[in-house]
């Protein structure tokens, strides 16, 4: 069955209420949980916890109280999203995407993040109420990174998919704009070799469309984090993941950044290329399902919306994103300190 294929099925068990439909046979799925979660224990963890990344970037373009006061961004996910195995908070995903937003916007950005390490998709639900759960506005834009737990912990495609489309239809009807990053490649995981490799990214893979699938549909943008986002990655891995093999190192967190960041501007109106057709760089406009698939296979595409079931496959020239410390968040400011 075609990844495309495969992908809404999947989508349309989430809507509809169907079982959990399965991504490859069941003993195969076993065996790449069962050597994944080996990697994991072999590389070991031990990283503490990421660095606490809330506050107030891009401080030199106005203040809160300045109007219309700073745009508002919201994180949500797992440990990726968290930025789980670097020291520094403008190391941590959030806040590059943060610093990045403010240098486009010329505009302050006030960040709350969040996503908790080890989070499934289960918990967004929580991470959306801390969210909302305020007098204040909800925030202008939302990124979620969400996945690979799921994955690895079995947790059915089908509930994987339906539980992120209720996350992002609550942030959509708030007010919030939002971007996904979809499952990444498990199949980078150094420890894991073939043919579990194979498997791994064959899994993670369909997750990734049948997400692209479900959140499309609620105006949201996805962008694919594949093997995390580019053959910098293969070609460097030492350099691109951090100490446990697992997580992205500082640099690889910053060349994920530079991936979304051009999508999170987009949603805003910030970024200069504009939602058409460029095909001088390879974009297309397709069904949405067959889009999933495609991006689900080359890191660091967006997929947006754009009538009825047609979609937009592209490919945003990217930006070196700017890192910087936060300023402390002042309470309730934009709505978004803790």
């Amino acid at each position: 069955m075609s990844r495309a294929r495969t992908a809404r099925r999947i989508a349309a068990g989430a809507a509809y209420g169907g079982g959990g439909l399965g991504l490859v046979g069941a003993a195969a799925v076993g065996l790449v949980l069962a050597e994944v979660q080996f990697a994991k224990r072999t590389v070991g963890t031990g990283l503490g916890e990421p660095p606490r990344a809330d506050g107030l970037y891009g401080s030199e373009f106005g203040g809160p109280e300045q109007s219309p006061g700073p745009l508002r961004l919201g994180m949500l996910g797992d440990s990726t999203a968290a930025g789980l195995g670097v020291r520094r908070a403008r190391q941590t995903p959030a806040a590059l995407l943060a610093s990045g937003l403010a240098a486009v916007a010329e505009r302050p950005v006030e960040l709350r993040n969040v996503a908790l390490s080890g989070a499934m998709s289960d918990d967004l639900d929580r991470q959306v109420g801390l969210l909302l759960d305020r007098d204040a506005p909800a925030p202008d834009v939302c990124v979620i990174m969400i996945g690979a737990n799921d994955v690895t912990r079995r947790m059915p495609p089908t509930q994987s998919v339906r539980l992120l489309t209720s996350a992002v239809r609550r942030l959509r009807l708030a007010g919030s704009e939002v971007v996904v990053g979809t499952c990444p490649d498990l199949g980078t995981i150094e420890p894991v070799y073939q043919p579990l490799r194979w498997l791994a990214r064959r899994v993670s893979r369909q997750l990734a469309a049948a997400q692209t699938i479900g959140v499309v549909a609620l105006g949201a943008r996805t962008v694919s984090m594949g093997d995390l986002l580019g053959p910098e990655f293969a070609a460097n891995p030492r350099e691109m993941f951090g100490p446990d093999s697992y997580h992205p190192s500082a640099e690889g967190y910053a060349t994920a950044a530079m991936a979304v960041l051009p999508t999170l501007c987009a949603t805003l109106g910030l970024w200069p290329e504009s939602d058409r057709l460029d095909v001088s760089r390879d974009e297309d406009m397709l069904p949405v399902a067959k889009a999933a698939s495609a991006a689900a296979g080359q890191a660091g595409t967006e997929v947006t919306a754009v009538r009825g079931p047609w979609v937009l496959l592209k490919h945003r020239r990217r930006r070196r994103v700017p890192g910087e410390d936060p300023a402390p968040a002042a309470p309730d400011a934009a709505g978004l300190a803790p």
